[in-house]
């Protein structure tokens, strides 16, 4: 059995734990996998009222592990783009984070760290996300090399945050999630354990059935606003911005130099270059 996700139940509560903290628990196609196996696992469960998601180490994730993905252009396809082979990859994670959203019981994310790039899609496909005020979550492949596949942004912040959020790239600490409405709840980071345990008992008290039904009714307003066809186009551009002019000249980039200085280029705010370009020179990345 796959270890890269642990799992335990105890007091009406399943406890899944993101299990790769030497690579801040970067998502890889086993975890996606593992994660809907478990969310399907604690759904089966008649024991099990509440799911708390959760990471190990330093953060709850830091996204897709791109340095296995834009290092060795493992999501990009040279020299011509299958846009419907990418769609079918991209799709099956999506679908797998959003078993958290989809499944019938309630589903808890506990933030500490970073939920970033693809670690904010998991940790927003959950009903309900708990952050610490000094916790960081936004999606900066929005600058180049990715487009958020769940599209949860606009359906927890509305147009214009979404839009500030998605047009720079930008990051956002726990205080400022919960004062603008993209999580429930921030709390000190020394507090964190004690507010999950503390909404988990109260939601784990009421009857399942009553839990499920609450859960339905919401997010069948949500699918009636298009959620779905949003998440299929959302994975569509995904896949365009991984090959696009820009897109390949940033999986080159970080090719030739490394991850690492490929996303300091990217988040820095210096320009990607429109129709890719030369790669920069190691001189040209070091300056100032």
């Amino acid at each position: 059995m796959s270890d890269v996700i642990s799992y335990e139940v105890r007091d009406r509560k399943a406890y899944l734990t993101l299990n790769r903290p030497d690579r801040l628990n970067a998502i890889t196609a086993e975890v996606a996998h593992r994660l809907k196996e478990l969310v399907d696992q604690a759904n089966d469960d008649p024991a099990v009222h509440v799911i708390v998601l959760q990471g190990a180490g330093r953060a709850f994730s830091a996204g897709y592990d791109l340095k296995q993905y834009a290092e060795h252009g493992d999501l990009t396809q040279p020299p011509v783009w299958d846009p419907i082979k990418d769609y079918q990859h991209m799709k099956r994670n999506t679908d797998d984070f959003f078993s958290l959203w989809r499944s019938l019981k309630p589903t808890i994310a506990k933030v500490h760290g970073y939920a970033v790039a693809g670690g904010s899609d998991i940790a927003l496909s959950c009903d309900l996300v708990v952050m610490a005020e000094d916790a960081r979550v936004g999606y900066m492949p929005a600058r180049v090399w990715g487009c958020p596949t769940t599209a949860m942004w606009v359906y927890r912040l509305g147009a214009e945050r979404a839009k500030r959020m998605l047009l720079t790239g930008d990051t956002i600490d726990g205080t400022t999630a919960a004062a603008w409405g993209l999580v429930l709840q921030a709390v000190p980071a020394a507090e964190l354990d004690t507010a999950v345990e503390a909404l988990a008992d109260r939601i784990a008290g009421v009857p399942v059935n009553q839990l499920v039904m609450q859960k339905l009714m919401i997010n069948q307003a949500y699918d009636n606003m298009g959620l779905h066809g949003t998440q299929i186009l959302a994975t569509l551009f995904d896949g365009i911005t991984r090959h696009s002019p820009e897109g390949r000249w940033f999986q080159e980039f970080a090719a030739q130099h490394g991850f690492p200085a490929a996303v300091r280029w990217r988040d820095s705010g210096r320009p990607i270059p429109d129709g890719g370009g030369p790669i920069p020179t190691t001189a040209e990345i070091d300056e100032e």
